[in-house]
């Protein structure tokens, strides 16, 4: 059984992806991650806090040494909403918990100061990890999540992969396109050249995703290239490379946004490109495309 997140739950970020992720969880859509705006993790669930834990996370030079674990038992009117089990657990990472077990939250409450984990790379902006357990598994265990489906609708935007860096860290830029086609009226996410609003890190993690249904072994492609294949809940991508002006760079980081936050995120880190340059992305088949795993 899937847990849904309502719509009004989904309004309360900027953006939102299942997807986006090496780690298992994420593979076939048993996580979202939510990205409010500010540095406070918000509560995307209603329920009673029964643990919190501080966890190891890979060593990364840019993120805190440890993460932590926030465990709700979800009230029973919010299983109803959404579709889940009575008793059901919802499991939330990257949260310095301000909450302590036996404390009531409700939608929207602050949790506490998101941290900068080292589950997750450099050009990831932090954000609020979700997922869901049956009521009678162990919440504190790594595996077992339930599918999570999202009551939104996220419309398609087509684009020819140009653009202007209008931002850039050091492993990433961000483009000035695609735009959202009504800011401030739902979510949006970079079309396929079918119309399939896509999700995931293309093509730097094994999978992705779409936030359309799409029958078993249904074919997507971008920019004229065949990028993947729908597999259970989500895409295994082709074997291809993205091209930054002729060169190969590490990926396109893809998810649904509000706002004006549909513009492309090129994941770069050996690329020079200064704010204002003009980028024009493409995608080739490879023999050795580039895969980054969870170590």
């Amino acid at each position: 059984m899937a847990v849904t997140l309502p719509s009004a739950v989904l309004d309360r970020y900027r953006r939102f992806s299942r997807f986006n992720s090496p780690y298992p969880a994420h593979d076939d859509g048993c996580a979202i991650d939510l990205y409010p705006a500010g540095e406070t993790g918000i509560s995307p669930v209603a329920g009673v806090v029964r643990d919190t834990r501080t966890v190891g996370c890979p060593d990364r030079p840019y993120a805190a040494a440890e993460d932590h674990l926030i465990v709700v038992e979800l009230d029973d009117d919010w299983c109803r909403r959404a579709g889940a089990a009575p008793g059901t657990r919802a499991r939330i990472l990257h949260v310095v918990p301000a909450v302590s077990p036996g404390d009531h939250v409700a939608v929207g409450d602050a949790l506490g100061p998101m941290t900068r984990s080292g589950f997750f790379g450099r050009w990831v902006d932090d954000h609020v990890h979700l997922g869901f357990r049956p009521p009678d598994a162990n919440a504190l265990r790594a595996s077992g999540s339930l599918p999570v489906d999202v009551a939104a609708s996220v419309a398609p935007v087509r684009w020819d992969g140009t653009g202007v860096v209008s931002a850039r860290g050091p492993t990433h830029v961000v483009l000035d396109a695609p735009a959202h086609p009504a800011p401030g009226q739902g979510f949006a996410a970079l079309a396929s050249d079918e119309g399939i609003p896509l999700d995931g890190g293309l093509a730097h993690y094994a999978g992705g995703g779409s936030f359309d249904a799409l029958a078993n072994g249904a074919e997507v492609s971008l920019w004229g290239t065949r990028v993947g294949v729908a597999a259970g809940r989500g895409l295994a991508w082709e074997p291809v490379d993205l091209l930054a002006n002729g060169e190969r760079v590490v990926g396109l980081s893809l998810f649904a946004a509000a706002g004006d936050g549909v513009a492309a995120k090129v994941v770069c880190p050996d690329a020079a490109f200064e704010l204002g340059d003009r980028v024009s992305l493409a995608l080739a088949p490879s023999d050795d495309p580039i895969r980054l795993g969870v170590g």
